[in-house]
């Protein structure tokens, strides 16, 4: 539970992180925020007093993809400015700001609501990586399951195609490629063959939808053009060929999943993304408990494997993990990511072990 000083201190939380992205533009506006922002506005008001963990409910990027929504939309001009870079005064950023919500309280007041669904399919590059290390040790073909779907774009991580250093994976003419930039020794090819992707989510979207298409839009942050392009080519694909989401609680949804009969030579995968610190700590635990569960009965021809990339808050990057059964049943944290897959580092650096200080209220514990 946070105060106004909290709530505040979120904003220069996710400075932090933006500075760390190589996001200057967005580094500049939360920390305007951070300082600036009023209650002139119910919105404003409303991020100041809100209730929850703020940086666990990633206030900050619910507050501002509504903001970049009123840009997309040619609402306010003087905020366009802000996101275009062109104001980079922490107080006149801060006065376009609170002027934007005065004049658009009612637009902005619902982007608070629920959690930001970014469902950047650039994350799937660092899943490849994982989806490779249980292949290796487990066997080419692979069973899917992923958690935390949203518009279920990174459903499509058997489409895609990925140039990982010069490794490559997929189909060689799909029609989006997932190219991060890559750190350190580029991963050893593995013979992989993914034989079905599905996936759920608690609030699944429909990104063939238009104006759904829009609001992942807002979430790609305006001075990263590339992840808009990749996020129009992956919807273009969704559009041509769906992909198996349904609508479920994570939990009830892996423990019927995994009470279902496994093919032989085939490796059950759970995967997920930037997930997890959405999770309620009760549904995290019974994930957990039925992967562990799963795990004990796993067997060589019929393995088991949990392939995630999530945030290490304290270090402001996302760390890809593995653990399968039989025989690793430990997390091995086989890689590094930039949050939004522009870059993958193989293993974890000694520079990557810089931390940042959280309140204890936000830290996220790893599966």
């Amino acid at each position: 539970m946070a105060d106004e000083a909290g709530n505040r201190e979120a904003f220069e939380i996710q400075r932090f992180y933006c500075e760390k992205m190589g996001a200057p533009i967005y580094a500049r506006l939360c920390g305007a925020i951070a300082h600036g922002l009023t209650r002139d506005s119910r919105t404003g008001a409303r991020v100041l007093d809100w209730p929850g963990e703020p940086t666990r409910d990633a206030l900050p990027l619910r507050l501002i993809g509504g903001l970049h929504a009123l840009v997309l939309a040619g609402a306010d001009a003087g905020l366009a400015q802000v996101f275009r870079g062109e104001v980079t005064d922490g107080a006149a950023i801060a006065e376009r700001v609170n002027a934007a919500l005065v004049a658009h309280d009612d637009a902005v007041w619902p982007w608070l609501d629920g959690p930001p669904q970014t469902n950047e399919p650039g994350r799937s590059g660092a899943l490849m990586v994982g989806l490779m290390e249980a292949a290796r040790r487990h066997g080419p073909k692979l069973e899917v399951l992923e958690i935390g779907s949203s518009a279920g774009l990174n459903l499509l991580i058997d489409r895609f195609g990925f140039d990982l250093g010069g490794t490559r994976v997929g189909p060689a003419h799909s029609p989006v490629t997932i190219r991060p930039e890559w750190r350190g020794v580029p991963p050893r090819p593995a013979p992989l063959e993914i034989v079905s992707v599905r996936g759920s989510d608690i609030q699944p979207l429909d990104a063939t939808d238009p104006s759904v298409a829009a609001r992942l839009m807002a979430y790609v942050w305006a001075e990263t053009p590339a992840r808009a392009e990749r996020l129009r080519g992956a919807v273009a694909m969704l559009r041509e060929q769906g992909v198996d989401l349904v609508r479920a609680d994570a939990a009830e949804w892996v423990e019927a999943r995994l009470a279902e009969p496994q093919a032989a030579g085939v490796t059950r995968v759970l995967m997920h993304s930037v997930v997890w610190q959405y999770l309620a700590g009760a549904v995290a635990d019974r994930v957990r408990a039925a992967m562990i569960a799963a795990g004990e009965r796993a067997t060589a021809e019929r393995p088991l494997a949990w392939v995630m990339m999530e945030p290490d808050r304290a270090f402001a990057h996302q760390v890809v993990q593995v653990r399968s059964w039989p025989g690793h049943a430990e997390w091995a944290a086989i890689a590094t990511a930039h949050a939004h897959g522009t870059w993958v580092s193989n293993g974890v650096a000694d520079e990557d072990r810089r931390r940042f200080d959280l309140p204890e209220t936000a830290a996220v514990k790893a599966g």
